[in-house]
């Protein structure tokens, strides 16, 4: 399904959504984060598909990949992180403590006994439990029950404690809000509720770095895409990269368009209200990234009036696209790219292969797409069974591509 926004906006980007997030803020917590050094590598790559671009009848498509970023093997990475050194940072504003100290684990006497909590469909748990580990606090991590025994090992891994729950992601989230209450914790979520924003902020700040690796820093000319294509989830992912374009380019940005899977819709369901709201479908989706039933409401102030299109697609489709990639098809290089990963291309095909769609959205021989892989091979075993290759034989595969 393909939803024009009604809400849609082009202007300037607007002060009260600047002051939640802002390009200096992003560019703080890149500088934070480069000097991680177990964890974060830099950049991430961006790979040319022309191929593929061929193959769909547009002018290019450039691939941020964020599988190679970190061992952690996602952008998640960037997320809980910095929102952990900002929520010590609040907590402990008079200390001074410096974010590389942090995560050299040089306070970690101090923080020993603190505790902060999350729910997670894996990666994001993963990403706090990395960071909690280096910063030296406990770190407890709520699982639901679609989450797989291969997903978790990873987290726990970590030194998480896990907590595990019957029902969905969303109940979840209570649990975890549940259990922070109950106990002193403080929940490191990347979804907002009521009374609930400033860590969900911090959250959706630290992806809109990858944003800001895409601008030169020096005179180069800045990117030109006409079309950016970002997986939903809750909002957050997709709010950071839109609010670091939307302040470089104002009404001038490129049409964004948003894809969830068919059955956890809760974005395409809030632009069809006008409000944040709750998927129409049963949440479980081999997308796990994106099985999220509930809008995040600090991620909808952006999204309602910023993104273009809303799209869901299905899990076969992404499934597809995850072959795609890992075979390089079309000549291009191979891209380890998990579920979640692949979802993007997953709409941009099925955007391509209508034409009422491609007129739509303004898809045609001219356009420069930008997508975001934004996981590898995060649960092995699943990822082999899905794209019929393991993790192994695609980086072997894009190994030898570019030696040639």
């Amino acid at each position: 399904m393909l939803l024009t926004n009604p809400h849609l906006v082009r202007s300037a980007y607007p002060a009260p959504l600047h002051q939640l997030l802002n390009i200096d803020t992003a560019q703080e917590s890149r500088r934070w984060l480069s000097g991680w050094r177990s964890q974060f590598s830099g950049p991430s790559p961006v790979w040319a598909l022309p191929g593929l671009a061929r193959e769909l009848g547009v002018a290019n498509i450039s691939l941020k990949d964020e599988s190679s970023r970190s061992p952690l093997a996602s952008f998640k990475v960037l997320g809980a992180p910095v929102a952990l050194l900002r929520l010590i940072s609040r907590h402990w504003h008079d200390a001074g403590f410096l974010p590389t100290d942090l995560l050299a684990g040089r306070h970690a006497a101090q923080l020993k006994d603190w505790v902060v909590i999350s729910a997670t469909d894996g990666n994001h748990g993963r990403a706090l439990a990395a960071a909690a580990q280096s910063v030296g606090c406990r770190c407890v991590i709520v699982l639901h029950a679609q989450v797989s025994l291969e997903r978790e090992a990873p987290i726990a891994a970590l030194g998480a404690e896990i907590v595990r729950i019957a029902g969905n992601y969303d109940a979840s989230v209570h649990e975890a809000a549940r259990l922070a209450a109950v106990n002193g914790w403080q929940v490191v979520s990347d979804t907002s509720y009521p009374g609930y924003e400033d860590v969900p902020r911090d959250v959706m700040q630290g992806y809109a770095v990858i944003a800001d690796e895409l601008w030169p820093a020096d005179q180069a000319p800045a990117p030109d895409y006409s079309h950016v294509i970002l997986q939903g989830g809750v909002g957050g992912f997709a709010a950071g990269v839109l609010s670091y374009f939307w302040e470089r380019l104002g009404a001038q940005r490129p049409v964004f368009v948003v894809v969830e899977p068919q059955q956890a819709d809760c974005l395409y369901q809030s632009a069809r209200q006008g409000q944040p709201a709750a998927t129409a479908g049963t949440v479980d989706s081999v997308m796990a990234g994106l099985a999220c039933g509930e809008a995040s409401p600090l991620a909808w102030r952006f999204l309602q009036p910023g993104i273009d299109f809303f799209m869901t697609v299905s899990d076969q489709s992404a499934v597809q696209a995850m072959g795609v990639l890992a075979r390089g098809d079309a000549g291009d290089v191979p891209v380890l790219s998990g579920e979640s990963g692949a979802a993007g291309l997953a709409g941009l095909q099925a955007l391509a292969a209508s034409t009422a769609w491609r007129d739509q959205v303004g898809l045609d021989e001219s356009s420069r797409v930008l997508l975001v892989n934004t996981e590898g091979a995060t649960a092995p075993a699943l990822y082999k069974d899905l794209a019929g290759c393991s993790a192994e034989q695609v980086l072997q595969a894009q190994a030898a591509w570019l030696a040639r």
